[in-house]
């Protein structure tokens, strides 16, 4: 082969590999070209509005949250603090159901308490107040206006004044019907004025505190 015909052939290729790479060029220019048409379509930024994919993306998250079934840990969780509830709760209930009986309890011990005293206390007094009001009986008409005579009434009216402040008072018996609650029968009397069984006379006053019987009053009962 003569050295012309070898250069006719390296020119030829040369030639050919030149077209091949413009027409390499212009394919990555066009598909550049092409891109920004696919990224419109995906997002309209005069239209403003984005895609539907993106739309239901946001809405998932909103939603998804609040609608979502609890799981087995979170379920096992919430019935140990539902039983916690119901058990702190029957607990406080019966606290408070045990204090309020140990006050009502109390406050009736307290009371039965303080009447057994007064009743011990009344057994001391009440003779004395007896002998205070036979003094006073005793005491002729003639001595009115005797300071001692005078001296005894007041020391009687008193003690009948502390014995009613402290809730002591004295029964009212002569004329009413027999009650072996309250009378103790120690005679009986012909009366023809009087109803059978019927306190004839009171010998021995008796006391009461509060509707309990401090002491019973000794009477006559007509027959």
């Amino acid at each position: 082969m003569s050295e012309k015909s070898r250069r006719s052939e390296e020119e030829l290729e040369k030639t050919e590999n030149s077209e091949d790479i413009e027409i390499t060029e212009g394919t990555e220019k066009t598909e550049t070209a092409e891109a920004p048409e696919t990224a419109g379509s995906e997002a309209d930024p005069e239209s403003g509005t984005e895609p539907a994919s993106d739309e239901a993306d946001s809405e998932q998250e909103a939603s998804g949250k609040d609608d979502s079934p609890l799981t087995r840990a979170e379920k096992k969780a919430l019935e140990k603090l539902e039983s916690a509830y119901d058990a702190m709760k029957d607990k406080h209930l019966r606290v408070l159901a045990e204090y309020e009986n140990f006050r009502k309890r109390t406050e009736r011990e307290k009371a039965d308490i303080y009447a057994y005293a007064i009743r011990d206390a009344m057994d001391k007094l009440l003779p004395v107040m007896d002998n205070l009001e036979r003094g006073v009986s005793a005491i002729p008409e003639d001595a009115e206006g005797d300071p001692i005579a005078e001296g005894m009434k007041q020391i009687c009216k008193q003690f009948e004044k502390a014995l009613e402040d402290i809730g002591v008072k004295p029964m009212d018996a002569k004329g009413k019907p027999f009650d072996p609650v309250y009378h103790q029968a120690v005679m009986h009397v012909e009366d023809p004025e009087l109803d059978k069984n019927v306190v004839a006379a009171e010998l021995l006053k008796g006391y009461t505190y509060k509707d309990t019987v401090v002491r019973h009053a000794m009477v006559s009962v007509a027959n």
